[in-house]
C-alpha cells in the first residue's frame, strides 16, 4: 500500500465469528478501519440482531455496518431470511448513526426498495463494488448513497459499468478493490490486494479525462468524509 500512495484501508466483516480478527488487524495498525456485518451469501452462520451490530459497532476502529444487502445470484429459493438480515443491518446504522456498507447482486429492485422502506438514507453509506446499470445507481445517489468501483471497472467488457463510473458525481464516488477477488488489470486473475487500487483510479480518471492523482484525492476526501474518520492522525502506525 505504501508503495502505491494508498494511505489507508478498510477491512470488511463477513460474519460474526471472523470479526474479532478482522477488528484486530484494524486495532493493530494506525492507517486500517474495520466494519461489522454478516454478508447475503453466508448462510450456515451467526444470525446478528440489532443489538449484536449495534453492540460490536462501538469497537474502537469499527466506523460501518455491513457488508450487507441481498444476493440472488448464488442463492435460490425462499431467500426472505437474507431480506430480513438486511433489514436488521440498517436499522443498526441508523441506530448508530454509522454508513451502511451495501452488496447487490441480481437483486438490485429489492435492494433498493428495502432501502427506501428501512429510510436506509438516513445512515448513508456506500454500493459497495458496483457493477449495476445507471438507472440503479441513480436510484442509490437518491438515497444519498456513494457509488464505489473495484477492479470490474478495469475489464475490457465492463462497458456498461465504465459509462456509470464515467457519470457518478465526483463527490459520491469511492474506489476498491474488494481483496481478494476481482483484480484490476493488468493483474486479472491473480490475488488482489490493496495497494492495486492504484489502477481502479487510473482507469476512472481515463474515463473522465483526468488525473489519477486527482482522482485519489477525491475518492479519499470522500472516504474520511463518509466514514468519519480523521486523515490529519498518522497514516502508518
Amino acid at each position: 500500500m505504501r508503495e502505491n500512495a494508498v494511505t489507508h484501508a478498510l477491512c470488511i466483516s463477513v460474519d460474526l465469528p471472523a470479526w474479532p480478527a478482522v477488528v484486530a488487524i484494524a486495532q493493530a495498525h494506525a492507517n486500517l478501519y474495520a466494519t461489522v456485518g454478516v454478508h447475503p451469501d453466508y448462510t450456515d452462520t451467526t444470525e446478528p440482531t440489532v443489538a449484536d451490530l449495534v453492540e460490536k459497532a462501538a469497537t474502537p476502529k469499527v466506523v460501518a455496518i455491513g457488508e450487507t444487502g441481498l444476493d440472488y445470484y448464488r442463492l435460490e429459493g425462499d431467500l426472505e431470511w437474507q431480506r430480513e438480515r438486511f433489514r436488521r443491518h440498517i436499522r443498526a446504522a441508523r441506530e448508530t448513526g454509522k454508513p451502511l456498507v451495501i452488496h447487490t447482486r441480481s437483486s438490485a429492485a429489492d435492494t433498493l426498495a428495502i432501502m427506501r422502506e428501512e429510510r436506509a438514507g438516513e445512515a448513508g453509506g456506500v454500493m459497495h463494488c458496483f457493477t449495476e446499470t445507471w438507472e440503479v445507481a441513480q436510484g442509490a445517489l437518491d438515497l444519498g448513497f456513494h457509488i464505489s468501483f473495484s477492479g470490474i471497472v478495469t475489464f475490457k467488457n465492463a462497458v456498461e459499468l465504465k459509462e456509470v463510473a464515467r457519470r457518478v458525481p465526483l463527490d459520491r464516488m469511492l474506489i476498491e478493490t474488494d481483496s481478494p477477488y476481482l483484480a484490476p488489470a493488468p493483474y486479472r486473475g491473480k490475488r488482489n490486494q490493496p495497494a492495486f487500487v492504484r489502477y481502479v483510479g487510473e482507469e476512472i480518471a481515463r474515463l473522465r479525462g483526468t488525473t489519477a492523482e486527482a482522482i485519489g484525492e477525491v475518492t479519499s476526501a470522500n472516504f474520511f468524509r463518509l466514514f468519519k474518520i480523521n486523515k490529519d492522525l498518522p497514516a502508518h502506525a
